[in-house]
């Protein structure tokens, strides 16, 4: 009998490796301040042969959007599936020297002066932490910038990190990477002079990948510094768009792209060599609209736009072999709010039930349908612009001051024709409909909460 009992365990363990074994590994890039328009194939300032590839063989989302495009916010919706602004992070994370566990913040310039959150809450859950439940390992890389101390990424679910720090941006790309008060794991002490970050970077993706060998598949989250400031190019690669006539922060920001874009390349690689780019999702996206111009598209991550499409929409594609076909464009309006559902469904097989979440999953476009219709919405509190939303073909920005402006982005992607008063019945619509979000989604801050 007890013979018997072991025979069946060890028949069950054996199955549910081998169940484990056949869910695919997922490998998830996170650029930063990436522009929609940096990318060879839509610009020929920059050479991204290997986005450019993946783009032929993956699922690319057009008009793919962050609900609050900056650096920690899109952070927190990405890992959450949820606006940021319910959490009440509205900005980046800015510590403040004399209160660093202050729990919220203050930004000098917000003409509203709202209190922002200075981490993730550790009780909120990551998709981490829901992989985990399904088996997976899960690998974090790079840049966190969601807490500091007992609130890593191995505090929200993650099994490992490499080269995460306190630091929102390095202070060169080139060796020593980051200040020795932002490094207390100490990062620093395995480099030397002329290592490059994002190849050093992109070293333990390539290792984490050709050595793992664990009967659980793997998520790899390898969220960049890169392309963030200060923009620092490799010298190999800056002397190159030097040459092409580019100058200045032109240049090195082209550059950076590149050495990204070969990062790329790298990762998807050492999957192929270990033999299991066909068992493995891949997606790639970015945290906001670029520093510089995103031109055709309107504004970007500084001039007080970044609700615009310059700073709000942002490069996103996906490549799930079996599923994904191949060279296909979707013109449906996303979030990153999306990829945590997604995410779920695709490790579980089951759809994501969590009501507080706001993303929803896009396996159905995955597998070429739909999704139903529905609004977005885009919230951040630095300048007079605070809150959007998209309907459709249509988007509206409204300003602290009062004033609104209505784009159809679909006719007109750069936004030159501000058709608000007009007479059009959408504007009525939308201003209703973004009121109603404004009156359920932005917490009633108050000054108390600085003292907490």
């Amino acid at each position: 009998m007890v013979k018997r009992i072991s025979i069946l365990l060890i028949v069950l363990v054996t199955a549910l490796k081998v169940s484990a074994q056949n869910k695919p590994n997922i490998v998830l890039l996170f650029v930063d301040d990436y522009g929609w328009a940096d990318i060879g194939y839509r610009n020929k300032t920059f050479n991204t042969p290997n986005l450019d590839q993946l783009k032929k063989e993956s699922l690319d989302f057009e008009r793919a959007y962050i609900p609050t495009p900056t650096c920690s916010p899109s952070r927190l919706s990405l890992l959450t599936g949820k606006e940021a602004v319910r959490l009440q992070m509205v900005r980046h994370i800015r510590l403040d020297p004399d209160k660093p566990e202050a729990k919220f913040g203050l930004w000098p310039t917000d003409p509203v002066q709202m209190p922002s959150l200075n981490y993730l809450p550790l009780n909120e859950v990551t998709y981490a932490e829901k992989l985990k439940k399904e088996g997976y390992y899960n690998m974090f890389i790079g840049k966190w910038h969601l807490g500091h101390t007992g609130r890593y990424p191995t505090d929200q679910g993650f099994d490992a990190d490499f080269g995460a720090t306190d630091a929102g941006h390095p202070k060169s790309y080139y060796y020593p990477f980051f200040k020795k008060q932002d490094d207390p794991k100490g990062f620093l002490n395995n480099y030397k002079k002329g290592d490059y970050l994002t190849d050093v970077l992109t070293d333990g993706a390539v290792d984490f990948i050709r050595d793992y060998d664990k009967n659980q598949p793997f998520m790899l989250s390898f969220w960049y510094y890169s392309v963030h400031s200060p923009s620092i190019g490799r010298k190999d690669l800056l002397k190159k768009y030097q040459d092409t006539g580019l100058t200045g922060v032109y240049a090195h920001h082209a550059a950076m792209v590149e050495a990204m874009d070969e990062s790329v390349g790298r990762i998807r690689a050492a999957l192929k060599a270990k033999g299991i780019d066909d068992n493995t999702v891949f997606i790639v996206l970015s945290d906001q609209g670029g520093a510089y111009t995103n031109a055709p598209l309107r504004g970007g991550k500084k001039g007080g736009d970044a609700l615009a499409e310059g700073g709000a929409r942002v490069p996103f594609m996906i490549y799930y072999p079996g599923v994904t076909k191949a060279n296909t464009v979707c013109h449906t309006p996303v979030q990153s709010i999306d990829v945590f559902p997604t995410l779920v469904e695709i490790a579980s097989g089951k759809s994501c039930k969590s009501k507080d979440v706001q993303g929803v999953s896009l396996m159905p476009i995955l597998k070429g349908k739909d999704i139903k219709k529905r609004n977005l919405f885009g919230f951040r509190s630095y300048e007079d612009q605070y809150s959007s939303i998209i309907s459709g073909d249509w988007k509206m920005i409204k300003y602290h001051s009062g004033k609104f402006q209505l784009y159809n982005v679909v006719e007109d992607k750069s936004e030159t024709n501000d058709l608000i008063g007009t007479g059009l019945k959408i504007e009525t619509k939308l201003k209703k409909d973004i009121l109603k979000w404004e009156k359920k989604a932005v917490p009633a801050f108050g000054p108390h909460q600085l003292n907490e």
